[in-house]
């Protein structure tokens, strides 16, 4: 049959596809007006400006039945617009639409709906002590101002407030608990930014190469306050690449200039290269003291944008802000994962188990709101301080701590036989490979055939590093088969002892669970192509760019052929290596185009590397290289 009658019932099915979406979401739409009345405000800040607001007021509340705030702050957009026009849906999960709040989204100033001007993690700079008529603003003044309006302006209200917000929203939750309003009484930050040096754009300083295609959304102010996407019209378009290609057909990064050319985050990302003042004024750990709203810190094992976030997030407030009540919850997940049922859960091909984003929002989401807002509040929750999902047993595991001291910790060589063992064996042997910036390691097999729409991004973190075990440029190092479980915990340190032939270089490690030969498929795989057979699952990996490999403020070049320390962290894992499974270490230079190509040629900043800076480099791993983890029992 001809290319044209399948393209007419291809064409087919998606419009009959296309018109049961629109008839469900129109259903959904109209649940929520049934339920719920919408109001849209415009709240003055105490420096005039005017921020856009939706409230959505259950239409049962009353003066003898009030219900809580429960609001989210986002740059997204509080879409549809129009007094008239409904959500789909209310709140981070169906449970607490169901139980009831009054439903506050807004969109933050600078952005879609709202006045002002937009500023990418907006540098705290109150201190809580100034009036409420000081114009000295951040996202912190900007919920309170809200939150104080809307409790003189909205009816029905019981005069306890929370917030939540996913991704970017994530970081104007825990933004908006500093110098917290005082009917602030919780707060869920999930999946939230923290340092803009560490996650979604950077990883330990090296770039996000992949998040180019994102610069418009992030980088593009809107003229005015508007409800139509102004991003669109810069929009980079790929045509028919795959991922991998055209980043690779795009050369330095120099060569995004004429994409980007009127891009003002662009620009102070190209012009501030290292982690100087305009990096740490957007970091927003350093405020996180004296928190006053209890918290509950949400993320996924497997989020490709913000891991670094809500693991360090937690551990500041439990460390310097215990007043916070700090809780952590980890789950199987990707980028949002936990907000949508989708019944069994998988990342990749890997499947963890049945209705896990249920079990997260009714029994610890909801249940956590509703004492801090509908009941006693007085701390005594029922509910784990930390509750992480094992991604090798495939469990839902508490603890009271994290990470836990009930832990011991343990040395992994990286022996220059190949071998991963707890024995040093030769520390002045090594291992060495070239890299090559012209022919780079890809960062998934997946983004040699993807087309540059993140999909690629959305799974590597658990994705089968098969494809990369046999290339020359990179080194393989594994145990022996276990002969028990091990279950690594917490932090991961890496110390490498390396040296170079040339003047810079990445070093990423991955830490792979090799999978036994006679490994059964599970009845869930979209890819029916994939055995897990020997499947090396990557459990965690980083990169870390050498030139701050002792500070990421004041960059050093490498002295070629001399033996040089790096030393860095891999986020934390809760990871169970079953017995009859193998550890597995990877190291190599590249991984494109996640991270953009180090030119292995330092120079005083790599965004303006020419073609002609880019060499490749011959570089050594000795043997007294090591991984240093927590055991769990």
């Amino acid at each position: 049959m001809s290319d044209l009658f399948w393209r007419t019932i291809l064409s087919t099915v998606l419009n009959l596809l296309m018109a049961v979406y629109l008839q469900a979401s129109g259903q959904a739409a109209d649940s929520v007006r049934a339920h719920y009345q919408k109001i849209e405000y415009r709240i003055p800040m105490r420096d005039g400006i005017m921020l856009y607001t939706a409230v959505y007021v259950p239409r049962n509340a009353s003066s003898t039945n009030t219900y809580p705030i429960l609001m989210q702050r986002t740059c997204f957009g509080s879409t549809p617009y129009g007094a008239d026009q409904y959500k789909v849906a209310l709140g981070p999960s169906p449970t607490l639409q169901a139980d009831g709040y009054i439903f506050v989204y807004q969109d933050v100033r600078g952005r879609w709906a709202s006045e002002g001007r937009w500023t990418n993690m907006t540098p705290i700079v109150s201190d809580g002590q100034e009036s409420p008529t000081s114009t000295r603003i951040d996202e912190s003044t900007d919920t309170y101002d809200t939150i104080d309006w809307l409790l003189h302006h909205v009816r029905y209200h019981n005069g306890r407030v929370g917030l939540w917000g996913m991704s970017y929203a994530g970081f104007y939750a825990i933004a908006g608990s500093i110098n917290a309003h005082p009917a602030l009484k919780a707060s869920s930050p999930q999946a939230p930014i923290a340092d803009f040096f560490r996650e979604d754009i950077h990883h330990n300083g090296a770039f996000t190469q992949v998040t180019l295609l994102a610069y418009p959304l992030f980088g593009d102010r809107p003229s005015c306050p508007t409800t139509k996407p102004w991003f669109l019209k810069n929009w980079i378009d790929t045509g028919k690449e795959t991922e991998y290609s055209w980043h690779v057909k795009l050369g330095p990064l120099v060569n995004a200039q004429p994409y980007l050319a009127k891009n003002l985050f662009w620009q102070q990302t190209v012009e501030h290269p290292n982690y100087d003042t305009f990096w740490q004024a957007r970091n927003i750990l350093p405020h996180l003291r004296t928190i006053r709203p209890a918290v509950l810190v949400v993320g996924g094992w497997f989020d490709a944008e913000n891991l670094y976030g809500p693991l360090s997030i937690y551990k500041t407030l439990a460390q310097r802000s215990p007043s916070a009540r700090p809780m952590l919850v980890m789950g199987p997940f990707g980028h949002r994962g936990w907000s949508e049922e989708t019944g069994h859960t998988l990342h990749n091909d890997l499947y963890f188990g049945d209705s896990l984003a249920t079990y997260y929002q009714r029994n610890l989401e909801a249940p956590f709101f509703h004492h801090y807002l509908k009941g006693t509040g007085d701390d005594k929750t029922g509910l784990p301080a930390v509750t992480l999902f094992d991604t090798g047993q495939k469990t839902w595991r508490t603890f009271s701590e994290w990470p836990t001291t009930n832990s011991r910790r343990f040395r992994w060589y990286l022996s220059p036989n190949g071998q991963l063992s707890t024995q040093e064996s030769n520390p002045t042997g090594f291992r060495d490979y070239i890299s090559d910036p012209a022919h780079p390691v890809p960062y998934c097999e997946a983004t040699l055939t993807a087309e540059p729409d993140f999909s690629a991004l959305a799974s590597y973190m658990s994705a089968d590093q098969r494809f990369a075990s046999n290339r020359p440029d990179v080194l393989t190092f594994q145990t022996d088969v276990l002969t028990d479980n091990l279950t690594v915990g917490g932090e991961i340190t890496v110390r490498l002892a390396v040296s170079t032939t040339g003047t810079d270089a990445d070093w990423v490690v991955k830490l792979i669970d090799v999978y036994p030969s006679d490994e059964p498929n599970h009845p869930y795989q979209a890819n029916p192509n994939t055995q897990l057979a020997n499947y090396q699952q990557m459990v965690r990996s980083e990169v870390m760019r050498g030139r701050f490999r002792n500070s990421f403020e004041q960059p050093e070049s490498f002295t070629p052929n001399q033996v040089t320390n790096v030393a860095f962290q891999l986020q934390d894992v809760l990871h169970t290596f079953k017995k009859g499974h193998r550890m597995m270490i990877q190291v190599q230079s590249s991984w494109f185009p996640l991270i953009d190509r180090n030119p292995q040629t330092f120079l005083k900043n790599s965004y303006k590397a020419r073609a002609s800076d880019f060499k490749s480099a011959r570089h050594r791993v000795y043997g007294s290289s090591v991984l240093e983890v927590n055991t769990v029992p």
